[in-house]
């Protein structure tokens, strides 16, 4: 097997180091990826000489970011996203919740995070309550809840369905507000009748 090779970074790259850091890679990866691209090369004390303003700078920069991200962090403890969604009367989507979705949510919320930082493991797909990760490095990571809502009154559409002796479906108007509490009201002044009728002396 192969050993890893020694190099120096010409550029910044993503999860392997900044501009001007010494690594260890496989000879594979350097040979098909960082050399094609000009990424890095064997260091000598010359070149890590030349590199150590750009990697200066590319260390501050690094920093500020990580301030960035932790004051971000710290803002997001115990925060909720909601979002409405079209969905059948079971609670099912038409579609799906993604990572996109929810980074779009928190950008429109004043929380500046992107996709590859919303960790979900699979699309969302029901309406319900979800803990969703957000994670920017190993060690900066926190949870949002997020509210996925339907469009629409689940309840109210169960309501108005009935079925005849035959079992099917009985289309009927649907209430306004207004009846269905004047309804239940009713109802309800029936019950209490009943119950004190029931408890007067013959």
């Amino acid at each position: 097997m192969a050993r890893n090779i020694e190099l120096l970074l010409l550029h910044s790259v993503d999860n392997l180091g900044i501009v001007g850091d010494i690594v260890k890679v496989k000879p594979g990866y350097a040979r098909n990826y960082l050399f094609p691209q000009s990424l890095a090369e064997v260091p000598t004390p010359e070149k890590i000489e030349v590199l150590k303003e750009a990697r200066a700078k590319a260390l501050a920069e690094v920093n500020a970011l990580r301030a960035a991200r932790e004051e971000l962090l710290g803002r997001m403890q115990e925060i909720s996203i909601d979002l409405k969604r079209s969905c059948n009367d079971q609670g099912a989507l038409y579609g799906s919740v993604t990572q996109r979705d929810i980074a779009d949510a928190l950008q429109a919320a004043g929380y500046d995070v992107g996709v590859r930082s919303v960790r979900l493991s699979q699309s969302i797909r029901r309406v319900g309550t979800y803990e969703v990760p957000i994670q920017f490095d190993k060690d900066l990571r926190t949870e949002i809840s997020l509210n996925v809502e339907p469009d629409r009154s689940l309840d109210d559409e169960r309501e108005e369905m009935e079925f005849d002796n035959e079992g099917e479906l009985i289309i009927k108007p649907k209430k306004s507000k207004a009846e269905r509490a004047a309804a239940a009201a009713a109802e309800a002044e029936a019950k209490a009748k009943a119950e004190a009728d029931a408890e007067a002396p013959a």
